[in-house]
């Protein structure tokens, strides 16, 4: 699989503070990244470096498998990392034209990306006449114009309404069903687990965990259970010895397994121990849950 961006043992030190530390991590084509952590967390400067708008203290990163120089790869990347800057007097038409005009790309794609994020019918609308949201998504628009490889976007849902929201997270994912690679970085959890295939969670500037949404903590999930008798139902998993924790909340009995497990393998188990369950139920953690276990086994 094709290499998009690479980073190597990034750090930027701002005086005293430092906000990227010996940070690592890889881009594929044809993927989704999130780079998740709270305000702070070296979100914003990662993505800075990267775009050549912020310096790097140490630490290096290379684009398109390191065949290409910074700055024409660059010609190859779409990004938003600051507000939507366009001038508020003219159209949306007039103002994608002037993109146009400054990355030297044709006027030709102005009318499918403008389709794309929903604003054709817009089109000679001012600027000013329009919403956070809209003036959101003619941002995205206008870094569409090249048909970039890659779509960069920082906190692209910030201050939105939930309609915003929701056509934000929509486009992105339309665009990302065109093949185009994309990387956003959010402090929402909720952000992540619905658009992101793959993560990358920072903490203080710090990585605590690369990799797939869905493997997060190659998670087994855990079952809901209930008996007649909750006391013997702990005992009997406590003495099945796969289960990584057995506890009990508003009468529920939650059993975290060690490895993959079925429930009805779960179920046959305590039946052929005599005991017969009123409820089971196996869930999937939420990625909030996963999210707190692992920030919270990397605080010192």
């Amino acid at each position: 699989m094709e290499t998009i961006l690479s980073v190597n043992q990034l750090t930027k030190k701002f005086g005293y503070l430092t906000a990227v530390k010996d940070l690592s991590f890889t881009i594929e084509k044809g993927n989704v990244y999130g780079i998740l952590g709270p305000n702070g967390s070296g979100k914003s400067t990662t993505l800075g470096i990267v775009l050549n708008v912020v310096n790097r203290t140490s630490g290096s990163f290379t684009w398109f498998n390191g065949n290409t120089s910074t700055h024409e790869a660059l010609k190859r990347v779409g990004a938003i990392i600051e507000r939507p800057n366009f001038y508020p007097y003219m159209s949306a038409i007039q103002n994608l034209k002037l993109v146009c005009k400054i990355k030297d790309v044709s006027e030709d794609k102005i009318q499918e990306k403008l389709e794309l994020v929903g604003l054709w019918e817009r089109r000679q609308s001012k600027f000013k006449t329009y919403s956070l949201g809209m003036k959101q998504r003619l941002a995205i628009a206008s870094a569409l114009l090249n048909d970039p490889e890659i779509l960069i976007l920082d906190e692209p849902t910030n201050g939105l309404d939930p309609q915003g929201i929701h056509q934000i997270r929509e486009i992105i994912k339309r665009i990302a069903s065109q093949g185009t690679t994309i990387l956003l970085a959010s402090h929402l959890l909720d952000e992540v687990e619905k658009v992101c295939t793959h993560v990358v969670i920072l903490r203080k500037g710090e990585k605590l965990y690369s990799g797939k949404v869905d493997g997060m903590m190659a998670s087994h999930g855990f079952f809901e259970l209930k008996a007649d008798n909750n006391e013997i139902l702990k005992g009997l998993l406590k003495e099945h010895n796969g289960f990584s924790e057995v506890k009990e909340e508003s009468g529920l009995i939650i059993a975290f397994p060690k490895e993959e497990m079925s429930a009805k393998d779960l179920n046959k188990f305590l039946y052929e121990k005599g005991l017969v369950l009123s409820h089971l139920q196996k869930k999937k953690e939420s990625l909030e849950e996963q999210f707190l276990t692992i920030t919270e086994r990397q605080t010192v």
